[in-house]
């Protein structure tokens, strides 16, 4: 899994025989002493939980700290949920994964979308997001029927014919969750709590929108937040102009809205190796590999609602990212080995190369700790020898401006890259990722290094 998240990191040697549960509280401890990581982590190895941390604010403005208890939104890992509440209606004979949607949505401007293209992301349907920023009132608040209606009357074409390619859909998973509400006659936060979340003992997750005026925050949850760099400190997306759609998007449910903490997102993991609200046979047609995400990969697969690596160095791998203003979410599983890495964040840290670091240690792989870096002053002449474009990968640019040297790819904006030693420099936009430049005795460039959240991997120049 860590060698799809960056540049072709390659692990250069192991670690000595150390207590991973130690190296697992070094590197998450400094990734939030060092590089801003406030959140929830659970750990679990074999089984067995090996590490469970809370770092940071659940509120910023009021000071108060985050607690194993603490809730977070959980974006698209709310997908397997939903998936899960469409399997239990499945196997209740409710309906069939073959049903055409216009079934529910008769009124729908599309033919031949099955509940399965829905599950496996293969419907190509529009994008509800791009439809609501367009054409909906942003003073008000949108709810599921708000989509189907917008649906119905903008008639916009699929993105592709159904059942031809995969591409993410969170249109899908909200016509999902109003299906549920159709044939169980129930609210779609009910059906799932009375079904799943209750059975499965997961007592702190729901479907919640705060923002409801019927809603309180409960004491527990963990407010996103968003650093400005201008300002130099967290704010409430909901009070920045560039986030105004968590306002009206935050009553759509289905790809998101579900709230849950690292323990019973841990009881759920737990419950896929025997799950008691749904068959083995239907927990399996979930985890397997069903379509390809990509005509050119044939690693990487969507089950229902989840990403499926079906062989890796680590074996199966199933897996779910999550993200909304202020949010951003992890879980990844290794089903043949029962480790699992749950990493909730409620200050939109990369937890992605989080993950991806906590993997080495649990693979026994060299990983450089976090340490605070400090600005050195240099001759700038040696910073000549560095320019260049660099690939491992994806490709680099190190360009010097106004006696400073810089990180460049197009389209992105430029990072400055300040020099700790005449060798090694540090990004300065607060993330840990360095560059390391080897020379030999006359001081020519033999070797480049990319470092990303301790995760070290050579450059080759172009």
């Amino acid at each position: 899994m860590k060698k799809l998240l960056s540049l072709l990191l390659i692990p250069i040697s192991l670690f000595a025989q150390q207590d991973q549960s130690s190296l697992l509280l070094q590197f998450i401890k400094g990734q939030h002493d060092y590089f801003r990581f406030d959140g929830n982590i659970i750990v679990a190895k074999d089984g067995k939980l090996l590490c469970q941390l809370s770092l940071g604010y659940a509120n910023y403005q009021e000071k108060t700290m985050l607690s194993d208890n603490s809730v977070f939104e959980m974006g698209s890992l709310s997908k397997p949920f939903t998936a899960m509440g469409i399997m239990i209606c499945k196997e209740r004979g409710l309906l069939r994964y073959e049903d055409d949607i216009r079934k529910f949505f008769p009124a729908l401007p599309y033919e031949h979308i099955t509940v399965w293209n829905l599950l496996t992301n293969t419907s190509g349907l529009p994008s509800y997001e791009e439809q609501f920023k367009m054409y909906w009132d942003h003073k008000k608040m949108a709810f599921n029927q708000d989509v189907v209606e917008m649906l119905q009357q903008r008639k916009d074409s699929l993105i592709f014919k159904p059942g031809t390619k995969w591409q993410n859909s969170n249109t899908g998973y909200v016509l999902l969750a109003l299906i549920i509400e159709k044939i169980s006659s129930m609210g779609f936060d009910q059906f799932l709590s009375k079904n799943l979340f209750q059975p499965l003992g997961m007592t702190h997750t729901f479907v919640y929108n705060p923002k409801l005026p019927d809603r309180k925050i409960p004491d527990n949850y963990a407010l996103g937040s968003v650093y400005s760099d201008s300002l130099k400190n967290y704010s409430f997306p909901g009070s920045l102009p560039a986030f105004d759609f968590v306002h009206y998007l935050d009553g759509i449910a289905g790809d998101s809205r579900i709230q849950s903490t690292v323990g019973d997102l841990l009881k759920w993991n737990q419950s896929l190796y025997g799950n008691p609200v749904i068959s083995q046979s239907t927990l399996d047609e979930m985890l397997s590999p069903v379509v390809p995400k990509s005509l050119t990969d044939t690693s990487n697969y969507y089950g229902f609602g989840l990403n499926v690596q079906p062989k890796s160095q680590d074996g199966k791998i199933i897996s779910q990212t999550g993200s909304w203003p202020g949010y951003r979410i992890n879980f990844t599983s290794f089903t043949d080995k029962k480790d699992v890495i749950i990493v909730l964040s409620n200050n939109e840290f990369n937890v992605s190369f989080l993950t991806a670091g906590v993997e080495s240690v649990l693979d026994g792989e060299t990983l450089i700790m976090p340490y605070e870096h400090k600005e050195v002053k240099i001759d700038t002449s040696l910073l000549n020898k560095y320019v260049g474009t660099y690939t491992a990968g994806l490709t680099l640019e190190f360009v010097k401006k106004d006696g400073e040297l810089f990180r460049y790819r197009k389209g992105t904006q430029d990072i400055e890259l300040k020099p700790e030693s005449p060798t090694k420099f540090f990004y300065a936009d607060g993330t840990d990722r360095q560059i390391e430049f080897e020379t030999d005795a006359e001081g020519h460039v033999i070797k480049v290094w990319f470092i990303n959240t301790g995760q070290k991997g050579e450059l080759r120049k172009i």
